[in-house]
């Protein structure tokens, strides 16, 4: 009872704090002091307008991830995939509110209520209040949290088939307030990779580090300690394909997450008055392309058959290899970014297979962790000095090389090792993984109680809509269940 009453009284006080907060606001809340009826008053509405479709474009992408992830996997654990797809971006998007932004962009000074900060962590505009109560600051953060959302949810195809909802949820909230945002600090907050004395100081324009590395790292290091499924091993090592139930998801999620990219990379200009949108959407969209023909074509010399799966992560690759140098350099480099990213995943897959004997089911780490580290890299390469100051190794700077191989030892120390240490705590409180009977019967049914695929299982009457007394039909047993 003291320990309810104690959090009653905290929680109160927390609430009155941010009433003060609010009240207490020096920001422009409604527009009035920021738009004004001339040139510049509707290039800032612009501006506004382009960061805000853009955000939401990227936000439509947790579509994306929600149907290729489901189709990869086998019918019993669809829900519990859509389940965790969803409930990621609505936990980490509170998590961001409250701590997140303020521990990345406190600090940078980039808009009104972000003051206060060091070059390694932030310390202002918690919970969008005080003088973050403004429209210029709302604007960001909502570009800013549906990015915050695509690293949070990368994980869940990887981790997928065998992980308690639970501690996904928990992954959730603390990747997004504190992992992501940590480091996101360091590059894109004003931090000290951001002023590395090297070329320009790091630079990864829409994510590859932040965004790709951060969600593939951690998966990779939540998959060591989740160890793999049942039947992904044969007792002397080699690993068996499990074929998720539905290509259709895969290729239409692929589709969706690729229309999303136009808002991830272009929008990552925050105005449309910057021209060199047209750019990077070109660059964008060959990288990704790239990516999908190396990948088809490579498979096809090899076993005579298209891999249409593998091709749709090879288009993934692409675009997650393009998206650091994506506003930094000519097309042609694009087309080579995509087709080394078409490689890495194939054989990054591969590697963790058959090597590292890790399981991952949607190839995440493969996809999101090593291309996020490509990207990286390839601005110190193929960065020509057109935009932003940026040049590379083409260009004949090796400066800007440095800070881009710093950054991205960074990134996968950071990742890997918070990752590590976030799930190894998690295994040893609540515990990560389900039981065995759990996972052979399928997490829809352990976790959520019904199917998604009503067809596979008798519904007895319940009070939920789609519900409670739902059990294993006898024609369709956890044995015989196209799984």
């Amino acid at each position: 009872m003291k320990i309810i009453k104690f959090a009653t009284i905290a929680a109160s006080a927390f609430i009155l704090l941010l009433l003060l907060a609010t009240m207490a606001m020096a920001g422009d809340p409604n527009g009035s002091a920021t738009y004004t009826e001339d040139v510049a008053g509707l290039k800032i509405a612009t501006n506004f307008a382009w960061t805000l479709v853009a955000a939401f474009l990227v936000f439509f992408m947790q579509a994306g991830f929600a149907l290729l992830g489901a189709g990869a996997l086998r019918v019993k654990n669809t829900v519990n995939y859509f389940a965790k797809s969803y409930m990621d971006f609505s936990i980490g998007a509170l998590a961001y509110w409250a701590v997140g932004f303020a521990l990345m962009f406190g600090g940078s000074k980039l808009y009104a209520g972000l003051e206060d900060g060091n070059s390694i962590i932030g310390w202002s505009g918690w919970f969008l209040t005080g003088d973050a109560y403004d429209v210029s600051t709302m604007m960001f953060w909502m570009f800013q949290v549906v990015f915050a959302a695509t690293a949070a949810t990368i994980v869940a195809g990887a981790c997928a088939e065998r992980l308690k909802l639970q501690a996904y949820l928990i992954y959730s909230g603390v990747v997004t307030a504190i992992i992501y945002s940590i480091y996101g600090h360091w590059i894109w907050g004003g931090g000290w990779l951001a002023t590395l004395p090297f070329g320009v100081g790091a630079r990864d324009f829409a994510g590859s580090g932040v965004v790709h590395a951060i969600g593939g790292l951690v998966s990779l290091a939540a998959i060591m300690l989740l160890g793999p499924r049942i039947g992904k091993f044969n007792k002397d090592g080699t690993p068996n394909a499990i074929p998720g139930h539905d290509v259709g998801y895969i290729v239409l999620g692929t589709f969706v997450l690729f229309f999303g990219w136009f808002g991830f990379n272009p929008g990552s200009t925050l105005a449309a008055t910057d021209l060199r949108i047209s750019v990077i959407a070109v660059n964008t969209f060959l990288a990704g392309a790239a990516g999908a023909v190396l990948v088809c074509y490579w498979t096809f010399l090899k076993t005579g058959k298209v891999d249409i799966a593998l091709t749709c992560n090879g288009a993934l690759a692409g675009l997650v290899g393009v998206t650091a140098p994506c506003a930094y350099i000519p097309t042609w480099s694009a087309v080579v970014i995509g087709v080394v990213s078409g490689f890495i995943v194939m054989y990054g897959i591969k590697f963790n297979d058959w090597v590292l004997k890790v399981d991952d089911p949607v190839g995440a780490v493969a996809v999101h962790g090593y291309n996020g580290i490509w990207g990286l890299l390839a601005v110190g390469i193929f960065a020509d000095g057109t935009y932003g100051g940026v040049s590379g190794l083409i260009a004949g700077n090796t400066g800007q090389m440095m800070a881009q191989i710093i950054d991205a030892a960074t990134v996968a120390v950071w990742a890997f090792g918070t990752g590590y240490i976030l799930f190894a705590l998690i295994k040893h409180t609540i515990g990560l993984r389900v039981p065995r009977e759990e996972e052979l019967t399928g997490l829809d049914i352990g976790e959520h109680g019904y199917s998604a695929y009503p067809e596979f299982v008798t519904q007895e009457p319940g009070e939920g809509l789609m519900t409670a007394g739902v059990s294993q039909s006898p024609d369709n047993s956890a044995e015989r269940v196209r799984t």
